[in-house]
């Protein structure tokens, strides 16, 4: 039961750290303040009420009992002024009336039901009227005599205590200060936070982090200033790995080229031909591995148009091999050269293994989804892990072609994921493979 409880909290409560930390912080104040109205209501408020209105019953019980036994008009006259000196009250005598039949009183309102439970305790149910909706400072009282009505106007601050607007009042304009006050606080605590896990995702997919600086509580500034130690760490090892790369790939181009050189000068044409081929397959073995080392680039990020793309690199095919279905313009943020070689490798592993393929471009809440299909042998379910490791080669179906080394789904994975994208592969409709790739707006 503990356990569906907190699934139950955690589909409740809000997410974000800002939110949850506005909650502890408002929470405590609102519930304490609605500790202290129920109380104050409860105990203070409503007893004070009801005593108020018992008096003024009382008073008023007391003027209609002179009334009924008065036959002197002057006497009542007399009662009237009196009442209308000392007790702030208007009566007057109405002959030949009845009382209305149009209720006025609030059923929920703390003055009227006490007004209605002294009235009827004295008069009965049917006896009396009262409007306290009317006149904003007054209450319009009517009592049926034998042959009269005696109306009466009152202050409604003789049934009501008026220092209850005063508590209200600052009851809950602190409390909305101290929590604005707490929000601008918890803004400016959290931002650090924000900017801290914003650089970690553009740092993941693969941008340039130069704008980043330790603010914030000193906590929040340890942990940016060991990211940034961490993230120049990672940059440097890239830079490293690319250097020692590029100096193989210089020292073993000139003796690859040496090597042509003598082979094209030897008699035995054929074996000269072969170990050419052999050369050439190293050359572009050694090409596809440096392409894969360097697809964590220092490209900078920018707006690309998705179809645009798509249609740029379908130029250099021919129209009758495939079949391309877009929407609406689909304008993602990325380092472009990356994902159009990502883009390009799949194309190109599709028309390598199939004569046809299809291409469809679609829009998600999220993001943009590439689907590439071909008609070609496909790839055996439990190799699909499998042909994303490096120089990874399948045996059958499509390891039969020799064009390629194994690097074109390696490099499009590492281009997608530094995006923060997904690719994955499944059969096509056509009955060859699937490639799906999925990138973030």
């Amino acid at each position: 039961m503990s356990f569906g409880l907190n699934n139950l909290l955690k589909k409740i409560l809000p997410k974000r750290l800002f939110y949850r930390a506005l909650i502890i912080v408002a929470a405590p104040i609102i519930i304490l303040q609605i500790t202290i109205s129920v109380v104050f209501f409860d105990s203070i408020w409503i007893k004070a009420n009801k005593g108020m209105t018992r008096s003024l019953v009382s008073e008023i019980v007391t003027l209609y009992d002179v009334y009924k036994s008065s036959d002197n008009k002057n006497n009542i006259k007399q009662l009237t002024d009196l009442y209308k000196k000392n007790f702030d009250f208007v009566i007057n005598i109405k002959s030949g009336e009845k009382l209305p039949k149009t209720k006025f009183d609030r059923r929920f309102s703390p003055m009227d039901r006490s007004l209605r439970r002294e009235m009827k305790h004295v008069f009965g149910s049917e006896n009396y009227w009262f409007d306290t909706v009317t006149y904003i400072e007054l209450v319009d009282l009517r009592i049926q005599t034998e042959n009269e009505i005696i109306q009466i106007f009152f202050p409604k601050d003789k049934i009501a205590p008026s220092s209850v607007r005063v508590f209200v009042l600052w009851l809950t304009v602190p409390s909305l200060l101290l929590i604005f006050i707490a929000l601008i606080f918890l803004k400016n605590q959290t931002r650090p936070l924000v900017k801290l896990s914003k650089a970690a995702e553009r740092f993941g997919k693969g941008e340039i982090i130069d704008d980043l600086r330790p603010s914030g509580a000193l906590e929040i500034r340890k942990a940016t200033y060991e990211f940034d130690r961490m993230m120049k760490r990672i940059n440097k090892h890239l830079a490293q790995r690319s250097e020692m790369l590029s100096g193989i790939s210089h020292d073993l181009r000139t003796p690859l080229t040496r090597l042509k050189l003598q082979l094209a000068m030897m008699d035995k044409k054929d074996l000269a031909k072969k170990m050419t081929t052999d050369i050439e397959e190293m050359e572009k073995m050694l090409n596809d591995y440096l392409q894969y080392a360097k697809s964590q680039s220092e490209e900078s990020s920018s707006k690309i148009d998705i179809n645009l793309m798509v249609n740029e690199i379908l130029r250099n095919f021919d129209k009758n091999k495939f079949e391309l279905t877009t929407g609406q313009t689909i304008i993602i943020e990325g380092r472009k050269n990356l994902i159009k070689r990502c883009i390009q490798n799949i194309i190109d592993n599709g028309l390598s293994y199939g004569k046809k393929i299809l291409i469809e471009i679609k829009k998600t809440v999220n993001g943009v989804v590439i689907i590439v299909e071909d008609n070609g042998p496909g790839i055996p379910k439990h190799e699909y892990l499998n042909v994303f490791k490096p120089f990874y080669r399948v045996d059958k179906s499509r390891g039969l072609n020799k064009s390629g080394v194994g690097l074109g789904l390696s490099i499009a994975q590492d281009i997608v994921k530094s995006h923060g994208g997904n690719i994955s592969l499944s059969e096509s409709r056509l009955k060859g493979l699937l490639v799906k790739i999925s990138l973030p707006l």
